[in-house]
């Protein structure tokens, strides 16, 4: 996991800094978009190993007897597996938290996952401008902490390392897959190709139109009608994304720094501020007492 790691902050500095060269970075950043971004980017490596944690003790109850169960499948197969469960998860798991949006009782789900929507850019740092909860959820969390329990680490390294490379290119500023569409000759084959492997530009649509966008998904899990849930990009690469497009959030409308995180978040920022305002607090009011003291007490 660790090389995977490696490979997935190397690709992502050097995209990142070739926007940056490119110009794709300047001027489209406001203060809360900086202040959010980096606090995604922080609290989600600051929970992780509370992710962690939760996650593989509840395998292990769930699966006392299966450890290592699965440690002889060959890698190979165990990979497709891997690729294949945890696409099928984050297909319909991402496509819930936007259909669910507003309804009774999976709102919560969109608003775990709009972190990820209110930016209103589409980079390689929107990658990892994701909820601090949203581990708990992921699908990808789960399938492949279920691989490594039954012993198919080496494939679910490789799969995570797919998915992400995959996410940094999908996010990528640069839109290489316009100019193939619009080919006279490869443009249909690979329109044909993108309901099967989501491009930058498919992906981009996703966050241009939001709830009616479709796109949900990295690649096509399952056979079936190859139209679904596909739309191919109608705006430039650099044109106003984000919620443009989508039905309007009220919690977004009221505007300010917390209403780009989800309220589960909200409620940590606030009582984590909380707690420091009250020892602050309770410093200043020992100091005070200590002050004001008679001599006789503090000898």
């Amino acid at each position: 996991m660790g090389n995977a790691a490696v490979w997935v902050i190397g690709v992502a500095v050097v995209i990142l800094l070739a926007e940056i060269i490119a110009g794709r970075h300047r001027g489209i950043y406001t203060r809360n978009d900086v202040v959010v971004s980096g606090l995604c980017f922080v609290a989600m490596q600051a929970i992780r190993p509370v992710v962690m944690l939760v996650v593989a003790s509840v395998i292990a109850m769930a699966l006392p007897s299966g450890r290592g169960a699965l440690a002889s499948t060959p890698f190979w197969l165990a990979l497709i597996g891997c690729l294949l469960a945890g696409e099928f998860g984050n297909y319909w798991i991402h496509r819930f938290s936007h259909r669910w949006k507003g309804s009774r009782f999976g709102d919560w789900l969109w608003r775990l996952h709009r972190t990820h929507h209110t930016a209103k850019f589409v980079n390689v740092l929107l990658n990892f401008r994701i909820s601090m909860f949203w581990g708990f959820v992921s699908p990808l969390t789960w399938v492949m902490a279920v691989a490594i329990y039954l012993g198919m680490a080496k494939a679910a390294a490789v799969a995570v390392l797919v998915f992400s490379l995959w996410g940094i290119t999908t996010h990528s500023h640069f839109r290489w897959d316009d100019p193939v569409r619009r080919h006279r000759v490869f443009g249909p084959a690979f329109r044909a190709l993108e309901h099967v492997f989501i491009s930058p530009g498919v992906h981009h649509s996703h966050h241009g139109y939001g709830k009616d966008g479709g796109n949900y998904r990295n690649f096509r899990h399952l056979p079936g009608d190859l139209r679904l849930d596909v739309r191919h990009p109608v705006h430039p690469a650099g044109a106003p994304l984000a919620l443009r497009h989508s039905r309007p959030d009220p919690a977004l409308g009221r505007g300010g720094l917390l209403s780009a995180l989800s309220w589960q978040e909200r409620r940590v920022i606030s009582g984590v501020l909380g707690c420091c305002c009250a020892c602050v607090s309770g410093e200043d009011r020992i100091e005070r007492r200590g002050q004001f003291a008679k001599p006789d007490a503090l000898s």
